[in-house]
């Protein structure tokens, strides 16, 4: 990525790795960048999406028209830093309006050297994607602009997100405490995979102290802290290169203790039982996205962030070396597995963002889910 000065009327344009081009105008930094490009079809929270660390390496463009109008502030970021590798958006506001506004998107992006691109048909930039799947990608502005054929080649030279190993890029590299909020009533223990902010806080929220581990962290220093439970996060890349979380996790399931896994930790629970995982054509990205609880029946509005998921059979119970386990959630629009459950011991997962941040509460139940299992497992 090479960046320089912004400017709202420097010509961008984005090239796929298929050979289709949108131009537009520069939004935030000035320069070139690379990545897949996926669509995300939240109407707000921008802020929480750019700073998600699950977006690490990958170009996003919002199917909602206007972005920006809310502004930018110090207290929403899910993370220390945006992650997103570049920006496409077509209507950015020219003035956000918000009280809790401190300063605009386009002045946030270009501080943290994000090259984006606005005055784009992102609705037909969406088809496209939908169409044809998710794809690389390059975003060029200023002086970055040759001919698009110079441009196109150098996109197809990009790394692809299948293969990509990337939550130590994002993961935290010291271990550090969240403390319970009130009175303290379990300690556990969370492998940071590109972890979001609001989660450990949702837990904190239930009494419980989170010990935030790398994703480098061995099965000693999980049982170091003498974790109730263990938590597994959301977080970048292709699941099937998670070699070092999946034994992990299974050294987890061996001693019996509870676990809770989101997003990538849905793929790693996946895995550590013996299923396989596969991308999906582009993924499902935003915070309107149905799921059921098969549990109970009851449908939720969930907040989503994949671009892989979990094959595992929707239809039966399945024998794995940890007992029976099931497909516990499922999307509503394309059947995808969004959930796990292991029927003879203590240990589930989702595929999708119950702290939802920003995005609906209706999944925050699985919190308390994982609160009671700990429950049970200390009586």
């Amino acid at each position: 990525m090479t960046i320089s000065t912004r400017g709202a009327q420097t010509p961008a344009v984005l090239v796929l790795e298929d050979g289709r081009a949108f131009r537009g105008r520069a939004y935030g930094a000035v320069g070139e960048t690379f990545g897949e490009a996926v669509f995300s079809t939240g109407m707000t929270g921008y802020q929480e999406t750019l700073t998600d660390p699950s977006y690490h390496r990958q170009v996003v463009v919002m199917t909602a028209p206007h972005v920006g109008n809310t502004g930018v502030n110090d207290e929403d970021p899910e993370s220390g830093r945006i992650w997103v590798s570049g920006y496409v958006v077509r209507d950015p506001a020219r003035k956000p309006s918000n009280w809790r506004s401190q300063r605009s998107l386009d002045e946030e992006l270009a501080k943290q050297g994000v090259v984006g691109i606005s005055g784009v048909d992102t609705r037909a930039l969406t088809r496209h994607l939908r169409e044809r799947g998710a794809m690389r990608v390059g975003i060029f502005s200023g002086n970055a602009i040759p001919d698009e054929g110079t441009l196109l080649a150098r996109v197809r030279q990009a790394p692809e997100m299948t293969g990509a190993d990337l939550s130590a890029e994002v993961a935290t590299k010291e271990a550090y405490v969240v403390p319970a909020i009130g009175t303290k009533k379990f300690t556990v223990a969370a492998i940071d995979l590109g972890i979001k902010g609001m989660t450990p806080h949702r837990m904190a929220e239930r009494g419980i102290e989170v010990h935030v581990l790398p994703a480098t962290a061995t099965l000693e220093e999980v049982y170091a802290v003498n974790p109730d439970g263990v938590f597994f996060s959301n977080g970048p890349g292709d699941p099937s290169t998670a070699d070092h979380p999946v034994a992990l996790m299974r050294g987890v399931l061996e001693r019996k203790t509870p676990l809770f896994g989101i997003c990538f930790g849905n793929q790693i629970l996946g895995r550590a039982l013996g299923f396989g995982t596969y991308k999906l054509k582009y993924g499902h990205r935003g915070i309107n996205q149905p799921v059921q609880d098969r549990t109970t029946g009851k449908v939720e509005v969930t907040a989503h962030n994949h671009g892989f998921a979990v094959d595992a059979p929707l239809d039966k119970v399945s024998d794995t070396e940890f007992g029976r386990a099931e497909v516990s959630h499922v999307c509503l629009n394309d059947q995808v597995v969004e959930g796990l459950q292991l029927l003879d011991r203590p240990a589930f997962s989702v595929q999708y963002h119950p702290e939802a941040a920003a995005g609906p509460h209706d999944a925050a139940y699985l919190f308390d889910r994982f609160t009671t299992l700990m429950e049970d497992q200390r009586a």
